[in-house]
């Protein structure tokens, strides 16, 4: 793909070669481990039942993981608009990162040119739309925190990657915390539901998750999981960008 780019191929994949039109999604993750070289051994062993495709070590290599046309098994359990279980759609990108559990770092300068220069390039190869580049999170909010608050989701949507509602802040912070109607509630769900989220049997401790999630790649100065004024507008507007 690039000079950067090694091999490090994982048994992890179903070994049925996947048609090129099918592949709509990219997922980012983080590898949420103490170890780089832990992380890697992991995706590539065959008892861990996890791979990717794309591996970005904290200095900017690219590692080859499993090839494009086979499904790597990254995403588990998840949703996106109609779109159930997107391992089979998608290009699974895992991102080296401590995590929230181990001392969540910002991403290095070198991760994210690297991550930049990928994804344009699958972007064009497969013609992946803005609104289906994704985190983990995103498309599994009740088990997932990833790519997380730190990641730069402004930034990339500056380099045409992924979407983003490009207000400032300085008009958007007045509507911090500033609480909203019940029906304004409503109408966030809805919002979200139009974006891709999955919105359908929001009890209480499903509903804060999803808002979270949103909120890590939307709103990430507060994470509350609380719907306050500030969301609302933000969710509208991404509403119209999906």
């Amino acid at each position: 793909m690039h000079s950067k780019t090694s091999i490090n191929y994982s048994p992890n994949f179903s070994t049925t070669r996947r048609n090129k039109k099918n592949i709509k999604y990219i997922i980012y993750h983080y590898t949420g481990m103490r170890s780089e070289n832990k992380a890697i051994k992991r995706l590539t062993d065959v008892k861990s039942n996890v791979s990717c495709h794309y591996f970005i070590k904290r200095n900017g290599q690219i590692i080859l993981i499993v090839p494009e046309l086979f499904e790597a098994w990254h995403a588990g359990k998840s949703n996106w608009k109609k779109t159930v279980s997107l391992n089979k759609n998608s290009i699974g990108i895992e991102i080296s990162n401590k995590g929230h559990d181990f001392g969540y770092e910002n991403f290095s300068k070198s991760q994210i040119i690297s991550l930049i220069k990928l994804s344009k390039y699958l972007i064009k190869k497969y013609n992946i739309k803005k609104s289906n580049i994704l985190g983990h999170s995103d498309i599994a909010f009740e088990r997932k925190k990833d790519p997380g608050e730190k990641f730069p989701w402004s930034y990339l949507a500056n380099k045409k990657i992924g979407i983003w509602h490009k207000m400032k802040e300085k008009s958007l912070i007045k509507f911090r915390r500033k609480k909203i109607s019940y029906i304004e509630m409503i109408n966030f769900i809805k919002y979200l539901n139009k974006i891709g989220y999955f919105t359908k049997s929001l009890k209480n401790n499903k509903k804060i998750k999803l808002i979270k999630s949103f909120q890590r790649r939307f709103r990430q100065k507060l994470i509350n999981g609380r719907i306050d004024k500030e969301c609302l507008i933000i969710a509208e507007k991404l509403s119209k960008l999906s």
